[in-house]
């Protein structure tokens, strides 16, 4: 899966955890960029990465992603 691939994917995720068509992610969307993106909403939105694209994160994984690019070099990283 291409890196282009992945964050196609990844934005219907977002969207539809955060319920909102109008989002797009890049390299540089943090959770100060979607309004609804709270720390309930980070458990919700990273059970739904793994689920769409069959990957398991640990702890120590996530706490170091600082944006979605980063989140993405994970994803493409495990596959």
């Amino acid at each position: 899966m291409t890196r282009e691939e992945i964050f196609g994917e990844l934005n219907e995720v977002f969207c539809d955890v955060f319920d909102d068509e109008s989002i797009t992610v890049t390299d540089e969307t943090t959770a100060d960029d979607i309004e609804d993106w709270d720390s309930l909403e980070h458990i919700n939105l990273l059970a739904a990465v793994e689920q769409q694209f069959d990957v398991k994160f640990n702890m120590g994984q996530i706490v170091t992603l600082k944006n979605v690019g980063e989140m993405v070099d994970l994803i493409e990283s495990m596959m």
